[in-house]
């Protein structure tokens, strides 16, 4: 049921992320760009000491996360 729920949330910061950086990627690659989105955004606001509290602050930080991740993935381009 974890995997299904990452999937699904993956899928979901992922297809936000690329509506707002106007990507277009299919469903396999919105959830990849969801779910190492996430961890990276995590992890930099780790770094920086900000901490998310409710879904909606973790909706946040993966969303951002995910944006920084297509950003370097269009750099890499």
């Amino acid at each position: 049921m974890d995997i299904l729920v990452t999937l699904i949330v993956g899928a979901i910061v992922g297809w936000l992320a690329s509506a707002l950086m106007k990507a277009k990627m299919g469903l396999l690659g919105s959830i990849a760009v969801g779910i190492v989105g996430s961890l990276i955004g995590f992890w930099l606001a780790g770094l920086i000491g900000i901490a998310a509290y409710g879904a909606l602050g973790r909706l946040v930080v993966s969303v951002a996360g995910a944006m920084i991740l297509i950003g370097l993935l269009r750099s890499l381009r």
